[in-house]
């Protein structure tokens, strides 16, 4: 991978219902980025459309093959020359169900992968708030690691930021850089988002970017905003000031990467942990104990 700095960008949107008319917004934006010289750029999760009632997102969805949102981000890449990186947007699959898929496509246009989120975000939070992404989306499989020509890159989705375990076979297959598109909750994006996508990147010695969804969007949900990058060291890099739509640039370097995990190699100085053997008040374990019974 190449050691000379380059700029990425994390675009942050506050996206409507219809994904029509989220192409020109996606348009713009992409090429203010562009216009800033990053050669990566990031839009967040569910880019084409938010919107909570499955009934009127299936009614305006496509499959992959059709919908204008990917179709828009495969041409913007090839017009600007960058590697574009859809967050996620919601499509249509053959079961009635839907994905919540990134896409990845390189300068000349042509999808180089895509992920599906792979934790569904089922929650039950203060004030009523309740979300129930499995009764609506299909979840992923597996993970995917990129190797693109300027950077390792590590696929996750929101909710999955919540799932170190994750992040971490990314950084042990050589991931370098580690992406967090979202759309968190105002609610839980106050309390946890700064210091959960900081502690990932400390975590692997990995550098972090993290296009948001921001403000009040037409389905009636609210999210947090403040798309980051963050470096190896848990530095935030940038950060967008707070909900409105904005484009976040950063200069980063790779070799940083390096630097820091050879500072603190906990990559290389892990162990392989055995069962958890829980020992009671009297000081034996379960473990003891059933031998001894």
């Amino acid at each position: 991978m190449s050691s000379t700095p380059f700029r990425v960008a994390a675009v942050q949107m506050c996206s409507g219902t219809d994904p029509e008319r989220t192409v020109p917004v996606l348009e713009q934006a992409v090429a203010q980025a562009a216009a800033r010289g990053a050669i990566y750029v990031q839009t967040p999760e569910m880019t084409g459309a938010v919107q909570k009632d499955r009934k009127r997102l299936l009614a305006v969805l496509r499959r992959e093959a059709d919908d204008p949102v990917v179709q828009a981000a495969s041409a913007l890449a090839r017009k600007h020359a960058i590697h574009l990186h859809l967050g996620s947007t919601p499509v249509a699959l053959d079961d009635g169900k839907i994905a919540n898929r990134a896409f990845v496509f390189a300068p000349s246009g042509d999808r180089i992968a895509h992920y599906d989120k792979l934790h569904m975000y089922d929650v039950d939070l203060d004030n009523g708030e309740s979300w129930r992404e499995s009764a609506v989306y299909q979840p992923g499989n597996d993970t995917r690691v990129l190797a693109l020509p300027f950077a390792r890159l590590g696929l996750a989705i929101c909710y999955d930021l919540r799932f170190p375990a994750l992040f971490r076979a990314q950084a042990l297959a050589g991931a370098e850089i580690l992406t967090v598109p979202a759309a968190f909750t105002r609610q839980t994006g106050e309390a946890h988002w700064h210091i959960l996508q900081r502690a990932r990147a400390i975590e692997n010695g990995a550098f972090v970017v993290a296009a948001a969804q921001g403000g009040r969007h037409a389905d009636g949900r609210e999210t947090y905003g403040h798309s980051l990058i963050v470096d190896p060291w848990g530095r935030v890099l940038a950060e967008a000031a707070g909900t409105q739509p904005e484009i976040v640039v950063a200069e980063i370097c790779i070799d940083e990467v390096a630097a820091t995990r050879a500072k603190i190699p906990n990559l290389k100085n892990a162990r392989p942990i055995g069962a958890v053997d829980v020992v009671e008040e009297d000081g034996l374990s379960r473990q003891e104990r059933a031998m001894a019974s």
